[in-house]
């Protein structure tokens, strides 16, 4: 089937450009001689997930515990949650599925709170967490505060039964990154206790997480968007982002655009305007949207636009996008080849 022919609006992947994408980042990472953990909310679908450790990635990252049930059960079996777990019904999922010993689960914590309430489900589970320090180096999001501060988290973490302590992360960003982590291996060190995993990241940063001294780097965005992230409607190519919402023109009432049968339930709740690549006629772009349509200004493409016609738009945000759907649909040279569910859909619990 053509994706012309697909129920639309729907998501179609160019898995040509998609597994480009998967390896130029893994040759890279690969050239630095730094692990490669590739982070899933980009996606949410364990095929895709599958392709990037396939690849050579480490491992796979996942922003909440939802995500990494389903992944689980996709086969991934290295698996990082850079979350604070907090509160009993999720700590019991935690421990359910590390108790399933399908996969190496490992999750981050930033207080004494988070990690004694970690601890409590271990024990009574008879089970062992691995946890790592998330520290706050500068993004001011979540994280200890300080190096000391990182010190005696991890050193709770060692000395509590059902804990193992892993390591430390960070989100990769500015120059007081590099002496944190200093400071932090060096009051580790003189501590006795071990960094199996230095972690930080985000897309584009492999070279300065090698420069930091990480063992692995935390990068998702690139295998929609291209190895940087998209920001602007220049940046969005059809050679370097797979992603294409399938779309079908069903008004030409008003002169100088078009309707299509997507808005914002579709592409994302708060698009930026003017939104999106059509790929099989560039000059066009969505100058509007409603909750379910489209409004296309065609003033400067000289197609004549028929009702019932179908065109592809690549989204700015892929991940935002993607967790839209309940499905994609790879295709190579227009013809789709499959239908992936998007497993971890709606699963930010």
């Amino acid at each position: 089937m053509h994706y012309t022919e697909l129920d639309t609006p729907a998501l179609a992947l160019d898995l040509d450009v998609l597994e480009k994408n998967i390896s130029d980042l893994q040759r890279e990472c690969d050239r630095l001689e730094i692990n490669l953990r590739v982070h899933t909310k980009n996606h949410k679908t364990p095929e895709i997930a599958r392709l990037q450790v396939a690849a050579g990635a480490k491992g796979i990252v996942c922003q909440k515990l939802g995500e990494a049930e389903v992944m689980v059960e996709g086969g991934l079996d290295d698996i990082l949650i850079p979350y604070n777990i907090v509160g009993r019904p999720k700590v019991e999922r935690l421990t359910r599925l590390i108790k399933q010993d399908k996969a190496i689960i490992t999750v981050a914590a930033d207080s004494v709170t988070t990690v004694e309430g970690l601890n409590a489900q271990a024990v009574q589970d008879g089970c062992t967490i691995r946890v790592i320090v998330e520290m706050d180096a500068g993004g001011h999001r979540c994280g200890v505060q300080s190096p000391q501060e990182t010190l005696e988290l991890a050193q709770l973490i060692d000395r509590l039964p059902g804990l193992h302590f892993t390591g430390i992360m960070t989100y990769a960003v500015g120059p007081t990154v590099g002496p944190f982590f200093d400071e932090v291996r060096d009051l580790t060190a003189k501590a006795g206790l071990p960094l199996e995993m230095i972690s930080a990241g985000c897309t584009g940063a492999q070279e300065f997480c090698k420069s930091i001294g990480c063992t692995e780097t935390r990068i998702g965005s690139y295998v929609c968007e291209g190895l940087t992230r998209v920001t602007e409607k220049d940046d969005l190519h059809p050679g370097r982002c797979p992603l294409a919402m399938v779309v079908t023109v069903v008004s030409t009432a008003v002169p100088g655009q078009v309707v299509v049968d997507a808005g914002k339930k579709a592409f994302t709740s708060n698009p930026p305007l003017p939104y999106g690549y059509c790929r099989e006629h560039p000059a066009i772009f969505i100058k509007g949207m409603s909750v379910e349509h489209g409004i296309v200004d065609i003033t400067h493409s000289s197609h004549q636009f028929e009702v019932g016609e179908v065109i592809s738009f690549i989204p700015q945000h892929a991940g935002m996008t993607i967790n839209l759907h309940d499905h994609l649909y790879p295709m190579r040279y227009g013809e789709v080849v499959d239908t992936w569910k998007v497993a971890g859909r709606g699963r930010s619990h």
